[in-house]
């Protein structure tokens, strides 16, 4: 496929590459230099903005660092929904949250485009790895679409529901993953506080 990738950052510079070494064609625009200059030697192309990468790309992917800037990249002056085609799809797998997704969902549908919100766990290591988990929201005919995409980079690729419960199922995972952390600092505060080593007990 010829895929769009806007936001090469920690997540998204590997989750690119991957797509590269996939065999599918690749448009990228970030706002550091030196990611887009490593992946247009290895053979992407750069385009200028949002609405560049869009233009003339089976899917988009976007991976950036919060809601607003998911919404300006999406829906403002030169974003993705400016520059996509009818029948485009348009995967964000930032994490937001679900009204985000619902909101820029709503207006990809209107412009006649699919929809997936697509946020991974697993965090830089498992980017690099080819490893994420990935929690996608939306239509099951774009979540097929998507799939051959997804697994370039993904290990456990589900489809939990529509546009939206992509993010709930984020926020529902790092509900236990900080739970988890919090439990773990009170056990080895009371492992120090009964005078054992805290390494030993971890």
């Amino acid at each position: 496929m010829r895929v769009g990738f806007i936001g090469l950052g920690v997540m998204g510079r590997p989750m690119a590459v991957h797509l590269l070494e996939a065999g599918h064609s690749l448009v990228v625009h970030s706002r550091s230099r030196p990611p887009v200059d490593a992946l247009v030697a290895s053979g992407a192309t750069e385009a200028s903005s949002p609405a560049a990468v869009a233009r003339d790309v089976d899917a988009v992917i976007t991976m950036l660092p919060d809601g607003a800037t998911v919404e300006r990249l999406m829906l403002g002056p030169s974003g993705v929904l400016e520059g996509a085609r009818r029948g485009t799809l348009v995967i964000d797998m930032s994490t937001t949250s679900p009204r985000v997704a619902r909101d820029v969902g709503g207006a990809a549908t209107e412009r006649g485009c699919a929809f997936l919100d697509a946020p991974v766990s697993g965090g830089e290591r498992s980017a690099i790895a080819a490893e994420l988990s990935i929690m996608v929201g939306g239509d099951v005919a774009a979540f097929d679409r998507a799939l051959p995409l997804l697994r370039a980079f993904g290990q456990r690729v589900v489809h939990v529901g529509v546009v939206g419960a992509g993010q709930v199922a984020k926020a529902c995972n790092q509900l236990v993953v900080l739970g988890t952390i919090e439990i773990v600092a009170e056990a080895l505060v009371l492992a120090r506080a009964a005078g054992l080593d805290p390494g030993r007990v971890r």
